[in-house]
């Protein structure tokens, strides 16, 4: 099966590549085929923008495509900043300053709790707009005091994992592969991918 994987960032590649290491599955990324003008994330929710840029790089590549939507939710925060993670305060914000304004609203809150969760809906659509296979996958966890870590990406920093006692910046690369968000749906796919195999 050969599959194009629909992101520019190098970190979810990595990670990706990681959970999908399977002959049965050839990778195919961006970078190998000719230039796909990138489709806008108009959707309200991260089902939406899944479906949305795989559909679309499914008919421009004419391959069987891969996209996920991914972000943080933070109760207190009523949820934000959700499915506006990748552009919140505006795209191209360095993520100091948003984890800056993260605190200040948390602290501008009595008492607020911390609780948070990383959230990936991942969709694989045929060119034909066949829906191959959904999931959505969370890990749950909550804001650190301060941030930590130089690993990871993203919110990673902020996102104390309370099983590890440590954020998502301080884990190894095995440990993060291991529990997060995204590689958990795409072993997922992986999963059941396999299953589907045995029984042709």
């Amino acid at each position: 099966m050969k599959l194009l994987i629909a992101t520019t960032n190098q970190n979810k590649l990595h990670e990706i590549r990681a959970v999908l290491n399977n002959p049965a599955i050839e990778i195919v990324t961006l970078a190998d085929l000719p230039p796909i003008p990138e489709p806008e994330e108009t959707g309200h929710t991260f089902w939406e923008n899944a479906r949305e840029k795989a559909l679309a790089y499914a008919r421009a590549s004419g391959m069987t495509a891969a996209a996920e939507d991914s972000g943080l939710e933070i109760a207190a925060l009523g949820g934000e900043p959700g499915v506006r993670s990748a552009r919140f305060l505006g795209a191209g914000v360095p993520y100091a300053d948003r984890f800056e304004e993260i605190y200040r609203r948390l602290g501008a809150i009595s008492r607020a709790p911390r609780d948070a969760r990383f959230v990936t809906a991942l969709a694989i659509i045929d060119p034909d707009g066949t829906i191959v296979f959904e999931t959505e996958s969370f890990i749950d966890g909550e804001i650190a005091d301060a941030p930590a870590g130089t690993n990871g990406f993203g919110y990673d920093p902020i996102f104390f994992y309370r099983p590890f006692g440590k954020t998502t910046a301080e884990l190894s690369f095995e440990e993060k592969c291991a529990v997060s968000h995204r590689a958990r749906a795409f072993r997922d796919f992986a999963f059941c991918y396999g299953k589907r195999l045995e029984r042709i």
